[in-house]
Formats: C-alpha cells, sequence, structure tokens
C-alpha cells in the first residue's frame, strides 16, 4: 500500500512540473510576441519621423495623434509614455544590435528577444552596450524576475565580475554571459551584502554576519551566482580529537564541486589562510568522491591585504580565494576605475 502512494505521489509530482513547464513557456511566448510588437511599433515611429521635413514639422505631434486613435480601438497600453518607450527600444536595440536580417522582397525576419518588456524598459536604461548585453544574457540564463535585475545592476554585478578578469574576459562577458569553467569564475570582489540588514558597524559578531545570510539564504545564493546548493551551517569534523567548524558549506553543479566559506569580521589574517587550506584538504581527501573536482575555499572577510594572501598561499594555487563583503554598494565609478587598471 506504501509503494502504491509513493508512486501516486510521484505521479502527482510529475504531472504538477509538467503542467508548470507548459505554463512558463506559454508567458516567455506571450512576453516574447509583446516585446517583438513593441519593438516593430518602435521602429514604424522612428521610420516616420526620419522622413525629411516630417520630422521637423509633425514629428511633435506624432505620438500624441498615435496614442490617441490606438487607445480608441485597443484601450489601455498606448500612452505617449508608452509609445516613447517604444521608440527609445527600437533606438537601443537597433543600433547596438543586428536583430533584424533583410530578406528578398524586402522582407524581415522577427527579431529574438528573451525577457519580458519591463525588463527590457530597465536595460533600455544602460549606455554601455557591453554591459547591457550581459544584464540579458544573464538574466535569460538565471530566470531573473524584474526585482532581481534590477538588484544585480544596482549593485554593479558586471563590474564586479569584471575587476577580477582581464580586458579579453570582460568583453568575453558581454558577448557569452557569466562562463563558469574554473574555480576562480564563480568568486566575486566584493561580495554586496546589502540584504541582510545589518548597519555598517564592528559591533556585530561573525555569527551575527552568519545568522543574517542563513536568514537570507536565497538572495545570498543569488549573490554568490550560479550552480550553488547549500550544504550546511557550522558543519563539524574532528581531527585529531579536536573539533572544527565551516561556517557555511555549499555545492556547485557546474563545477561538480564543494565550496566551503568561512566568514570574518575583520581583516584577513594570514592564520585564517591557514585554517581555509584545512578545510578544503579535510573536503578533498574525506568528503569529496573521485567523480568530483577539489574543493573551493572562499574567506569573505571585511577587508584583506592581497600581499598577505600572496606570500601565504602556494604559488599557482586555483582552490583558496579571500573576498571582501561591503554592507553597502561601493560607487559604480570607483568599479570602473578598478576594472580599467586591469
Amino acid at each position: 500500500m506504501k509503494k502504491g502512494i509513493n508512486r501516486q505521489s510521484e505521479l502527482f509530482d510529475q504531472v504538477v512540473d509538467i503542467i508548470i513547464t507548459a505554463r512558463k513557456s506559454v508567458v516567455r511566448s506571450t512576453n516574447t510576441t509583446m516585446v517583438t510588437t513593441y519593438y516593430l511599433i518602435g521602429m514604424r515611429i522612428v521610420e516616420l519621423e526620419q522622413l525629411g521635413k516630417i520630422r521637423a514639422q509633425y514629428a511633435k505631434n506624432i505620438l500624441p495623434l498615435l496614442s490617441l486613435q490606438l487607445k480608441k480601438q485597443f484601450g489601455k497600453g498606448f500612452s505617449v509614455d508608452n509609445l516613447e518607450n517604444m521608440r527609445k527600444f527600437y533606438l537601443v536595440y537597433s543600433i547596438s544590435e543586428n536583430r533584424f536580417r533583410k530578406l528578398n522582397n524586402d522582407k524581415f525576419t522577427y527579431p529574438s528577444f528573451t525577457l519580458g518588456w519591463s525588463h527590457y524598459l530597465i536595460l533600455c536604461k544602460i549606455k554601455e552596450e557591453s554591459e547591457r548585453k550581459f544584464y540579458e544574457l544573464e538574466a535569460t540564463s538565471n530566470d531573473w524576475n524584474l526585482e532581481e535585475l534590477k538588484r544585480q545592476i544596482n549593485s554593479s554585478l558586471y563590474e564586479r565580475i569584471a575587476v577580477s578578469k582581464n580586458k579579453k574576459k570582460v568583453i568575453e562577458l558581454s558577448k557569452k554571459g557569466q562562463i563558469i569553467k574554473e574555480p576562480k569564475d564563480i568568486v566575486k570582489n566584493p561580495y554586496i551584502l546589502e540584504f541582510l540588514g545589518l548597519e555598517e558597524k564592528i559591533v556585530y559578531s561573525e555569527t551575527d554576519l552568519e545568522t543574517a545570510i542563513i536568514n537570507q539564504i536565497e538572495k545570498f545564493m543569488l549573490e554568490l551566482g550560479k550552480g550553488f546548493f547549500f550544504g550546511g551551517r557550522q558543519v563539524r569534523f574532528t581531527f585529531d580529537e579536536k573539533h572544527f567548524f565551516i561556517d557555511l558549506v555549499f555545492y556547485n553543479r557546474l563545477l561538480k564541486c564543494f565550496v566551503i566559506i568561512d566568514l570574518k569580521i575583520g581583516e584577513l589574517e594570514h592564520s585564517d589562510l591557514g585554517q581555509m587550506q584545512m578545510y578544503v584538504n579535510h573536503y578533498d581527501r574525506n568528503v569529496k568522491q573521485k567523480a568530483e573536482f577539489p574543493t573551493i575555499g572562499i574567506i569573505i572577510c571585511k577587508s584583506k591585504s592581497d600581499a598577505v594572501v600572496e606570500i601565504t598561499l602556494p604559488k599557482n594555487q586555483k582552490q583558496i580565494f579571500a573576498s571582501q563583503y561591503k554592507l553597502y554598494l561601493p560607487s559604480k565609478a570607483a568599479l570602473k576605475r578598478l576594472v580599467d587598471k586591469k
């Protein structure tokens, strides 16, 4: 009887997955059609504005008149502001991307858009083409909702990833999004933890920081990046009759390895790096399986000296990283300066 119940439950879960997938597909299809429609409307508006004298004599009245006519026939949704957004959308994407391909008899293929209209309204505000393309790719591949897209843009995700990469990699980011090939690809510097709600002061403890992260674990995992699964908090292991506790343990399915995180509210010291090396060695020797790749250790600290990190860790090691965290966003200009130094 129990076996039958399990099968029934399994069948129910599978059917639910099918229905949810189908509904998402319908939503994506609807969004794509709507965005494409708005793009085409924007294109026609721009084409009309560019007809010589019409632009000077009639451009001011084009959108109000068009809005009035469309609202009479189709109702709300075609205000002057919305039509202006469609115009801007076409201008931004027609110039920056070859989304339309001209065919025989002056026909065009439809452009390919992967996000909703509200997403593109936000993306159109980004002036730099490479940055805009990056966020579009990441929002698509990670299925970001509107709130998450806003947060990642406001937290300067593009610049923070770019800081740790050379110029060639920065260009690759804009063309392909974030590609996870090796351990350093999952590390950001700094990590932006403003969603924890902690004040910018020294009085809180590492336990307070850890607790705040656990309470916001979903947002913290989004901040970490792609492919993370939560494995545990204060994970204990025993060595030489002594107990050790790892603050946070994750698993990254893209790199097929454990990722262990140690939290430090103060300045990074060489002993912190030695401790992390021990944690990584333990996981590599006693926890990971043969098919899995070496464990990654990340120390998230308030401040660090790159010289201390370099002299403490072996040359060419690719498993241990130290990154700073910020409770409030550093300026975009400061992050861009760091990128330009690379």
